[in-house]
C-alpha cells in the first residue's frame, strides 16, 4: 500500500475501547512518558522504566508492526519467521532449535520485550525465565478482528514510545477498513475458504475477517467452524466456495472433493503472501486487497479512488492544522500510564490442535 499520510489530530485510544477517541497534544506526550506500567495478558503488572531504545520481538507480527510504524532501527532481536523483513540480516535471531532461545535474549539485554501469544502459548515456561533474570516483558492476548490489530499496533506504539507513528499507521489500517466497506455496498458477496494444509479459518479469527472485509463471505464460519479447525473433503462438497483463499506458502489443495468446487473449476484460486494473510500486523489489509482486487475488481477500483480521496483530505488536515506556539505554557506530562495490553497474535491454533503433525510446525513457526 502507498496510502500514507500524515494525521493532524492523533488520537489514542483505552485498551477497551472499540473506537478511538480524540485527546489533546498533551494527553498524547502523556501516553507516551516513561515509566509506564501495564498490567499484560498473564495478568503481570509490567512497569517500562525508560523509552527503549532496544526491543526484541518474539515473533514476526510484533517485528513487522515496529517495522511498520517505523521503529526497526529500535529491534536488536527477531524470531527467524521475521527475516522476510528488510534489515533482519543486521538483528539477532532469538530463536531456538526448540523455540525462543532465552539466552540469547537476556544477551542481547533489551529494555523490553515484545511477546504475542502463540509464543507464550507454546513456551510460558520461558517467558518467566526471562522474568526471572529481570528482564522486562509484555504478553498480549490473542485477538479475533482487525480492529484488534489495529488497536495492538498503537499500543505497541505506546508500549516503545512511538505513540505518534502507531496512531498514525492504526488509522490508516481503519481507514482503509471503512473504505472498503463502502467500496462493497451492495456488492454479492460469494462464499469464500481459507484453506492450509487441511485446515481453515472460522469464525472469531482475524483472518476470517480479512475475507469479510475483502469481500467474501467465510464458508467455514458459516458451517459453525470457530477458531482454527480441520476441515474435511464432505465439508467442502456441502459448502462449494466460490473462492479459495490460500497463503503463499502452502500447497493449492487438491483431490475430488475441492476440483468439485466452483472455486477450482472457475480457477478462482487466490494465492495471498502468507506474511500479510497469516500475521496480525498492519499488512493484513493488504491481504484484504490482494483479495477484494481478485474477487470484486470494479470494487476495488472505487476503493482506490476513495482511499486517494482519504489521503488527500488528510494531507490537507495535516497544513492546515494548529501548532503549539513557544509562547503557550508546557504542559507536565504523567509519569505513569496503566492500560491492559491486549494483542491480536498470530493465528494461533486452539489448545487441541496444538498438537498437530510435525508437518504443520513450520507453518506454525511463520504464524507467531
Amino acid at each position: 500500500m502507498n496510502h500514507r499520510y500524515t494525521a493532524a489530530l492523533l488520537v489514542l485510544v483505552t485498551v477497551f475501547a472499540g473506537v478511538p477517541a480524540p485527546v489533546a497534544a498533551a494527553d498524547q506526550t502523556a501516553q507516551c512518558s516513561f515509566p509506564m506500567t501495564v498490567t499484560d495478558a498473564t495478568g503481570t503488572e509490567v512497569t517500562i522504566s525508560e523509552d527503549p531504545e532496544r526491543v526484541v520481538t518474539t515473533n514476526p507480527s510484533a517485528a513487522q508492526t515496529m517495522w511498520e510504524i517505523g521503529a526497526r532501527d529500535e529491534v536488536v532481536g527477531v524470531s527467524q519467521y521475521a527475516l522476510y523483513l528488510d534489515g533482519t540480516s543486521e538483528k539477532a535471531n532469538v530463536s531456538g532449535s526448540s523455540g525462543l532461545n532465552v539466552e540469547a535474549v537476556i544477551g542481547l539485554e533489551p529494555d523490553v520485550v515484545l511477546v504475542p501469544n502463540t509464543t507464550y502459548t507454546a513456551e510460558p515456561d520461558r517467558v518467566e525465565q526471562l522474568r526471572s533474570a529481570g528482564v522486562t516483558v509484555v504478553v498480549f492476548e490473542s485477538g479475533d478482528s482487525l480492529d484488534a490489530v489495529a488497536d495492538k499496533v498503537e499500543r505497541i506504539g505506546r508500549l516503545t514510545g512511538n505513540c505518534e507513528a502507531g496512531v498514525e499507521r492504526a488509522d490508516e489500517m481503519r481507514t482503509s477498513m471503512e473504505n472498503m466497506e463502502r467500496a462493497l455496498e451492495d456488492v454479492d458477496r460469494p462464499v469464500g475458504l481459507n484453506a492450509f494444509f487441511g485446515y481453515t479459518s472460522g469464525e472469531g479469527t482475524f483472518i476470517s475477517e480479512i475475507m469479510t472485509t475483502a469481500g467474501l463471505r467465510n464458508g467455514a464460519a458459516e458451517a459453525n467452524i470457530t477458531d482454527w479447525g480441520q476441515i474435511n473433503e464432505e465439508l467442502v462438497v456441502e459448502m462449494n466456495p466460490e473462492y479459495i483463499v490460500v497463503p503463499s506458502h502452502a500447497p493449492i489443495p487438491s483431490g475430488p472433493a475441492y476440483n468439485s468446487t466452483t472455486a477450482v473449476q472457475e480457477g478462482n484460486i487466490v494465492v495471498v503472501d502468507a506474511n500479510s494473510l497469516q500475521q496480525p500486523a498492519p499488512r493484513a489489509i493488504d491481504a484484504s486487497e490482494a483479495i477484494m482486487k481478485a474477487v470484486h475488481p470494479d470494487a476495488y477500483e472505487r476503493y482506490q479512488e476513495l482511499q486517494n480521496q482519504s489521503e488527500t483530505t488528510t494531507t490537507a488536515d495535516s497544513t492546515t492544522a494548529t501548532v503549539t506556539t513557544a509562547d503557550e505554557p508546557e504542559t507536565t506530562a504523567a509519569t505513569t500510564t496503566q492500560e491492559q495490553t491486549t494483542e491480536s497474535s498470530a493465528p494461533g491454533f486452539s489448545p487441541i490442535v496444538a498438537v498437530v503433525a510435525l508437518a504443520l510446525t513450520a507453518f506454525l513457526g511463520r504464524r507467531r
